[in-house]
This record gives C-alpha cells, structure tokens and sequence, in this order.
C-alpha cells in the first residue's frame, strides 16, 4: 500500500529534473512552480529556533506552503522545549489551522502528544518521526513523518565539487550530529571517494577538516572555523549547519572578495545568491549545494489530504529515484563537463548500480 501510494504521489509531481532551479536560498525553491489549489484549508507551520526566512531549512519547508493555500500561518516558539512546542501547535489549532508541518527532529516528542490530543488535525513532520520519552515510534493515522536521502544530495555535492576542483582539502562543517547532518556528510565523503576513483581527481577530506559545532545558530562560530579551514588550505567546505553555514559563506566571500580561492557547498536549498561577494558580476562563492526539495514535500502532502489521499500513518523517503533530493541545475560555478558527469552519476543511483550509504 505504501508503495503504490509513493508511486501516484511521486507520478504526479511536478516535472524537475536531477538539478532543478538555481536562484538563492531566498528564492532557489521557487513555490511559483506550484498550482495554487482551490481549498480552504488552513495550513500552519512551528519553527524551531530559526525563522521562515532563515534561506535553508524552514524556509525551504514554508516555501511549499505560502503559494499554495491562501490561508497559512506560521509562528515561533519562545523557547526550544517540548512544553513550547505544544503551546503554538495549540495556538494554531485554536486558530482553526488544523494541519499543520513541523521541520525538524526536534518536534518528535511533541508531534506524538499532539497527534493523540488533537485527533481532527493532520501533521506533517520533516526530519523526524514522532516518538514518546522512551524513545518508541508511533506514527498516527493523522501524521506523515517525511525522512529525506540526504546521503544521496550530499554524494552528487562531492562528485560535483571534487570534479570541479579536481585536487586539493575539502572540509565539512557540521551543526548538530544529527542524523540527517551526519548522512550529508556521509554522502559528501562517499562522493569525493567515488570522484577519486572514477573522474581522475584528488581530493581529501580529512579528520581535522571534519567538525560538528554543536549548533544551528552559531554564525560566528561558523567563520571561524571556516577561517581556520581556508587558513590550513582548504579549497571548499561543505557546510550542514543552518545558520552557522552563513557564517562560513561570509567568511569564504571576504576572501574570495580579496582574490583568494575559497568556495562553499551549500545545503537544503540552492544557496548561490547567499554567497555573491561582487554583485556586478554576481560572482558566488557557492560552488554548488545539495538540495533537498522541502517545498516539494509539503506541497505534495497539502495536495494529497485536499485530495482525500493523506498519507496518515506512514513513513516517506524523498530521494534522487523520486527527485526528492539533487543539486542545482543552473549554477555558473559548475563546468559543463562536471554537470554532465553528475547526470550520469545521477542516473547510476536511480539505476541502482550506485548505492551511497547513509552510515557513517
């Protein structure tokens, strides 16, 4: 059943390629590609420590929602505890906004009481699946926990960005060790790999130039590791890290602005506007960035329950075979040649004679 749901769901998307959109984290995820359905429903979405506009993960979520239902809201909690968590979710439902996203893991414990308190609503949590303080997994018939194969994003990031350089260090700046961060890394790491071996390059990726800052927010944090990165020659660092990953853009655009070379792999959406240090030329420090299509995800899942098809109770993965996940396709950083070569590489997961790993 599962299965055949993926299958209509996935059928009826949107036409996009391996590499769809390039803009900015601001407007890479365009959700003008998406029809505006004829539908009261009333859509909400909690953040969690970031905002709709924070150009990565929530705003990639939002994104999906604002252009395609005339009623949304979104709100922010005060705090960053399950307590405040349950307090907005109810102050949307008491606004009549009874289904409801939530982006992130850290919405797992809270999803699982509401989901039981609030019957009459659907929930749509990205990145996690509802769980009870004991850790035991329930995904209620009014929720869709949605996981992403982050892995794959970052392998063809790797494959891109070591065909590009071709030789030289790449670092990876972590947020939090989190599942979904550490499977990005993975994938970059089984990427550079798999570029080494195939594409003639020589990249490493070394333990020094592997860190997990311990955050989302840390944007000062952030360039200053990526200046230590670049000071010891590393030539691009992936940065999975939400906000701290703008304080590494903001670093590698103040060099790149004094002619050094120091590019940035960007993360959850095409992050290329963020990283233009010279406008007149638009000139981006961002090499590429691995893309998981969020708006695609909460478009699909507002369409299905507008549809009667909500798929409550179950669990999704949006991947390369399902075009869940990619990286972009128009990015003036990239050659010819190395697009070209991530098509492939691309059609090689789809065919599954790739299989990138999600372990560590």
């Amino acid at each position: 059943m599962k299965k055949q749901f993926l299958s209509m769901l996935f059928g009826s998307m949107l036409t996009i390629s391996l590499l769809v959109g390039c803009g900015s984290g601001t407007s890479s995820q365009k959700s003008s590609k998406f029809q505006m359905l004829d539908t009261d429903l009333r859509v909400g979405m909690v953040t969690n420590s970031g905002t709709i506009d924070d150009r990565s993960f929530n705003q990639g979520a939002w994104e999906g929602i604002k252009d395609t239902v005339k009623q949304t809201k979104y709100l922010q909690p005060n705090g960053a505890t399950e307590a405040d968590y349950l307090q907005q979710i109810a102050n949307l439902y008491d606004a009549d906004y009874k289904f409801i996203v939530t982006p992130g893991y850290k919405f797992e414990t809270a999803i699982y009481i509401a989901q039981m308190k609030y019957p009459d609503a659907k929930f749509v949590l990205i990145d996690g699946s509802p769980r009870d303080h004991d850790g035991g997994v329930e995904v209620g018939n009014n929720t869709v926990a949605i996981y992403f194969a982050e892995q794959e994003a970052g392998f063809l990031a790797g494959v891109a960005a070591a065909r590009q350089i071709k030789e030289g260090d790449f670092g990876f700046i972590g947020g939090m060790a989190i599942p979904s961060v550490k499977r990005y890394k993975s994938g970059f790491a089984q990427g550079i790999l798999y570029a080494n071996e195939h594409l003639e390059t020589h990249i490493s990726l070394k333990d020094e130039n592997i860190i997990y800052i311990g955050s989302f927010d840390d944007k000062a944090g952030g360039q200053q590791l990526s200046a230590q990165m670049y000071d010891r020659g590393v030539k691009a660092i992936f940065a999975a890290a939400g906000d701290v990953g703008l304080g590494v853009i903001t670093e590698a655009k103040g060099r790149a602005a004094k002619g050094e070379d120091a590019w940035v792999i960007g993360v959850d959406v095409d992050q290329y506007m963020d990283g233009i240090y010279e406008t007149g030329n638009n000139k981006s420090v961002i090499l590429t960035s691995a893309i998981k299509y969020l708006d695609q995800a909460t478009y699909d899942m507002i369409k299905a329950e507008v549809e009667g098809k909500f798929p409550g109770g179950q669990t999704l993965t949006f991947n390369v075979n399902n075009n869940g996940v990619g990286i972009p396709k128009n990015n003036p950083n990239l050659s010819e040649e190395t697009v070209n070569a991530v098509k492939q590489v691309n059609e090689q997961i789809k065919a599954g004679n790739i299989v990138v790993s999600g372990e560590e």
